[in-house]
């Protein structure tokens, strides 16, 4: 398997091949002429709606870079990592870590960035129910990910009315069972990967009920990954009259046993990337996390005699994590917080969303929504005394309450055009108390809020028929995690002095939608004032600091195309120049933001015959993705390589009578390559790189009645 060097900063430079490429398909969209036979091709197409904007709107005519899939056009496979569920979309930097101990790595168009671990400054959002904590937070963990029918990610200017740490929004859609089916599915691969899934349905003409059991378990592709993993999911949709449907849902995510190989330093990926770092077995790296969420929905469509009244849609939720994790070093000082972690966080939050159409002959829409999301944190830290549980060295209470207005107008106010703005208001209060107050460790209790303000403006010119023209611009906020303003590189107390950051976005896109041709680019250009930055990693304990300022500007083009009924290409691009903003003050001034590549390109092929008898012919895929190199720190000292990858999915089923037989065979990792999977941002201890394994394979056989 090949090495490379990790120090060299020429390893970042790009193709120019990808210029070319995007040069070619915009200049192929704008100069081919809207004939008599493409305008009545487009006429007759299927319209995408979009609903992550929360205006529903066609995709041609919704004012931002916004992607929809559908899952069953993704390649098969586990699904036990978000990332599958994310593969190709544009704007997205998804880096799987190959340690379930961590939650996959997302970034949208540089937000998210500095996580340490989860997702932050991007929201999640799963049939309207927000993923996301009150503070900006994420785990994808969390999400039982055989239930996405669909995935929408909206990107830029719009996102920044969806609240706090909204730089973008990844918005998942499950789908109402409508007949009575029974599933099982087994699965296997590399590393003694090994997956349950069994699902009932019930339906009749009012209701439908479903139940999922999922168990998963893995030795790891390094020494110390093992995991133990179970998720239970129960589904009531109850039709109330005609317009309005009542969805009941209760999650259980427990994963007793998620080993922590730890990351290793460029040295010791060059010597041996599938080694684990000592520190594991020494200190017992590990985590549990037992995650419970309930929530209750209630939406209506023309739910009155009043005519204006378009839709409207209540939800309440409530939940509770529980999380106890191991880091790599003692924590033996007494103000040190310890280096066993006790945590348990409910949560608890209630929305209400309803859309107006004041005037009956004019195509403008209003939506307004209020929000309101707790969370409290009830934290535990001891001694990690070679493994096992020491001394306490914290023992606090930590608290979020989060309150939120939005305003949204969509205005068609003329065939061609449409109008999207909005704004929202909200009041993100933090307060600590601290209950170990010993000799050598003061009162860290603080309190701090924010009152933070978002808005938006985006306008769609339909240049043709099958052809627009979308342009946006708009400010957001981020707050730091609770998690965040934990911890000062010197002292005590909650990191109060840490600001939310403001972030201005603009973009310009193009869009083109026919039968057999979906194309889509945007630019981009983001300043962020305050932003959010990783200041120190250290085993698990990291501190964050505010940036004078940060830009992004970048460059994104996705497109679909049916060469034939048989044969398809999809392929998507992202460039990405994220720097320090300049400035005496700042010793990194102009360097690469950490963490984030400046070039990400995908491309699928995929030959899938038209079925004919009981037996779908074999359909096939070839994926192959490119990341160009990443930078470890702020100072740019290092950087992970570039790395070229290739996949192969095949895929068949059988049907006899009702009953069906699907299974698939799927190899990642083709050529066997050494890469980095992710980084770790400003690892004090050196150890960065999060290796990926060698060549995988997954096959798994699935039987429906």
């Amino acid at each position: 398997m090949a090495k490379y060097s990790v120090y060299d900063p020429h390893n970042h430079k790009d193709n120019p091949m990808f210029v070319t490429l995007v040069a070619l398909h915009v200049a192929a969209a704008l100069s081919t002429p809207l004939t008599a036979e493409t305008a009545a091709e487009s006429a007759d197409i299927e319209r995408l709606v979009i609903t992550a904007t929360r205006t529903a709107r066609p995709w041609l005519e919704t004012p931002a870079a916004v992607e929809h899939v559908d899952v069953e056009s993704l390649t098969p496979g586990m699904r036990t990592d978000a990332a599958e569920l994310l593969e190709g979309m544009v704007g997205l930097q998804v880096d799987t870590r190959f340690n379930f101990a961590q939650d996959t790595r997302i970034t949208l168009r540089g937000f998210g960035a500095r996580a340490a671990f989860g997702v932050r400054g991007v929201r999640l959002r799963l049939d309207g129910i927000p993923l996301s904590m009150p503070d900006g937070q994420a785990q994808t963990s969390s999400i039982l990910l055989d239930e996405p029918s669909s995935v929408e990610v909206l990107r830029g200017p719009l996102a920044a009315i969806h609240g706090n740490s909204a730089g973008g929004v990844i918005d998942m859609q499950s789908s109402r069972p409508l007949q009575s089916t029974a599933s099982a599915s087994l699965s296997g691969g590399s590393a003694k990967r090994e997956r349950q899934h069994v699902r009932a349905v019930y339906a009749d003409e009012h209701q439908s009920f479903s139940g999922d059991y999922a168990r998963f378990r893995t030795d790891g592709d390094r020494p110390f990954s093992a995991v133990k993993r179970d998720q239970w999911a129960l589904r009531w949709y109850r039709d109330l009259g005609e317009q309005a449907e009542l969805i009941l849902r209760l999650d259980d995510n427990d994963a007793p046993l998620l080993q922590d190989p730890l990351a290793l330093s460029p040295g010791q990926w060059l010597e041996n990337p599938q080694q684990t770092a000592p520190q594991a077995a020494t200190f017992g790296t590990r985590k549990s996390i037992r995650h419970r969420q309930q929530s209750l929905t209630l939406r209506a469509r023309d739910f009155s005699a009043l005519h204006w009244l378009a839709d409207w849609q209540l939800s309440a939720w409530h939940g509770k994590r529980e999380i106890e994790q191991y880091l790599a070093f003692p924590g033996t000082a007494i103000s040190s917080s310890g280096a066993v972690i006790d945590l348990s966080r409910s949560f608890y939050g209630t929305n209400l969303s309803s859309t107006v159409q004041p005037l009956a002959d004019t195509p403008w829409q209003l939506t307004l929504a209020l929000e309101q999301e707790q969370q409290k944190d009830e934290r535990l830290g001891f001694v990690n005394d070679f493994g096992s549980r020491g001394e306490l060295r914290r023992d606090e209470t930590g608290r979020v309450d989060s309150r939120d207005a939005t305003l949204i107008s969509d205005w068609q106010f003329h065939p061609r055009w449409a109008w999207v703005t909005g704004a929202r208001l909200s009041r993100i209060d933090f307060t600590v108390a601290d209950r170990f107050i010993v000799p050598g460790n003061p009162d860290d209790s603080g309190e701090v809020r924010y009152q933070e303000s978002a808005w938006s403006s985006a306008l769609n010119f339909a240049l043709r028929t099958d052809l627009s023209l979308f342009a946006g611009t708009g400010v957001g906020f981020e707050t730091p995690t609770l998690t965040e303003m934990a911890y000062r590189n010197e002292g005590s107390g909650l990191n109060t002095e840490l600001n939310a950051a403001k972030v201005r976005q603009h973009e310009l896109g193009l869009k083109l939608q026919r039968e057999r041709w979906l194309l889509q680019s945007a630019v981009f250009v983001i300043d962020t004032d305050n932003d959010l930055l990783v200041d120190q990693s250290i085993d698990g304990r990291t501190t964050y600091r505010n940036a004078a300022n940060t830009k992004r500007e970048g460059f994104e083009i996705s497109s679909r195309y049916a060469l034939s009924d048989a044969l398809s290409w999809r392929a998507s691009y992202t460039w990405l120049d994220a720097s320090f903003g300049q400035s005496e003050a700042d010793a990194n001034s102009g360097n690469r933001l950490p963490g984030l590549a400046r070039s990400n390109f995908f491309q699928q092929w995929q030959w899938q015959p038209v079925s004919s008898g009981t037996l779908q012919p074999l359909s096939l895929r070839l994926n192959h993705q490119y990341r160009s190199s990443v930078p470890v720190d702020d100072a740019n000292s290092s950087f992970a390589p570039g790395a070229h990858l290739w996949g192969l999915a095949a895929q068949t089923e059988w049907q006899w009578g009702s009953t069906r037989l699907e299974s698939w065979l799927r190899l990642d990792n083709l050529t066997n390559k050494d890469y980095v999977g992710s980084v770790v941002v400003n690892q004090g201890n050196g150890r960065s790189f999060e290796p990926a394994p060698g060549r995988l394979w997954m096959a798994g056989i699935t039987l429906r009645w």
